[in-house]
């Protein structure tokens, strides 16, 4: 689990005293890495009542274009801003380059957050 409380450091190096322990609401969880493949979904349960849908794998995304939305099959990942590794290993984030049938198109949305890939097609 991260921890997302307080830092323990200052703005200016020093150490900060803990003035309790850690709190369930402090607490995130690991990044989900969505691969492209067979369709995978995991739905966890989030603050408020409300669950997220993640997507573990998928290998479909909804392509913006001129005239519309389509549907689109991802073939692989060409570009991702957010790690150069995340290409090798065809993960899939928000702002990643993905090659669909459709041409290229960059993702918008975020996978592992809403568990589907909508993109804008690049020209």
């Amino acid at each position: 689990m991260k921890d997302q409380g307080r830092s323990v450091r200052k703005r200016t190096g020093g150490r900060r005293r803990p003035i309790r322990g850690k709190r369930k609401h402090e607490l995130g969880s690991e990044a989900t890495e969505t691969e492209v493949g067979d369709r995978a979904l995991k739905t966890v349960d989030a603050r408020g009542n409300t669950e997220k849908v993640r997507a573990i794998s998928t290998d479909s995304a909804s392509v913006a274009t001129d005239d519309g939305t389509t549907h689109a099959t991802i073939e692989g990942v060409a570009e991702n801003p957010a790690n150069p590794n995340y290409v090798r290993r065809n993960i899939v984030t928000r702002g990643a380059l993905i090659e669909t049938s459709e041409g290229l198109a960059r993702v918008t949305s975020r996978p592992g957050q809403d568990g589907q890939v909508n993109a804008v097609l690049e020209e």
